[in-house]
């Protein structure tokens, strides 16, 4: 025959292919698949996952080295007025409902399809691979803390969430991430008051955000308002304050 064309070629769903080569010289055939397969996954989707932390806790790169692990979402939360808790309920019992807080956070996150990567004191660092599971996330984790089902102590939530680029490194015997997407998230979380969450440009315009914010079940306001952020170069960011408001219902 004279070739492939350049159209583009029309298949059944059970295709077969014939090959012959109509030269005198051997050839080299190479057939490749171009899109993903169901079964296959890359780093930043692995190391995002909760299931990969608890069962691979022990795996981790070598000292020094770093990976791009392409774009992932990040999220930080804090909780508002802890050192008050310890003061007005003693240190124990304040102890136990940060680290009860811990356990709503980490089995949320993981419904989600999320780790959570660290804690720093009352702190939490989480990653997702998708920026809406990061906030369907944290406002199923805000609701349950604040009307807990067992008539605990009320807690509010500080969050920030900011979807780019990282690097993956090995910290303290384990997988950490690092990079200007993970440092925006932190200081998005330094903006919250406490029940709402801080989003970036980037997580507002995804699509699957948008019709989380939209669903009108989902009880939600979206704030813009601008900001500079510390370490930005006194960029000013177009910042969005997302927090759920009362139903009529």
């Amino acid at each position: 025959t004279s070739g492939w064309t350049n159209e583009e070629l029309k298949l059944s769903l059970m295709p077969s292919l014939d090959l012959k080569n109509s030269t005198d010289n051997e050839q080299l055939f190479i057939l490749e698949r171009m899109a993903w397969s169901d079964q296959s996954a890359t780093a930043a989707e692995v190391t995002a996952l909760q299931v990969f932390r608890d069962l691979f806790s022990n795996e981790a790169l070598r000292p020094g080295e770093q990976i791009s692990v392409g774009t992932l979402t990040m999220l930080f939360t804090d909780l508002r007025g802890s050192t008050q808790l310890y003061r007005e309920i003693g240190d124990a019992p304040a102890f136990g409902r940060v680290m009860s807080h811990f356990d709503v956070l980490r089995e949320i996150i993981k419904e989600e399809d999320g780790a959570l990567v660290k804690t720093i004191g009352d702190a939490v660092m989480a990653v997702f691979r998708r920026p809406a599971a990061a906030l369907r996330a944290i406002l199923k984790a805000q609701k349950i803390l604040a009307a807990p089902p067992d008539g605990s102590l009320p807690l509010m939530l500080k969050v920030g969430i900011h979807a780019g680029p990282c690097i993956a490194v090995t910290l303290n015997d384990r997988l950490d991430y690092f990079g200007g997407t993970v440092n925006m998230a932190a200081r998005l979380e330094g903006l919250s008051t406490g029940g709402d969450v801080i989003i970036s440009p980037t997580v507002y315009a995804d699509p699957e955000v948008a019709e989380l914010l939209e669903e009108p079940v989902n009880h939600l306001a979206a704030e813009p308002f601008e900001m500079t952020l510390k370490g930005f170069d006194e960029e000013r960011f177009m910042l969005w304050r997302i927090t759920p408001v009362m139903s009529n219902e």
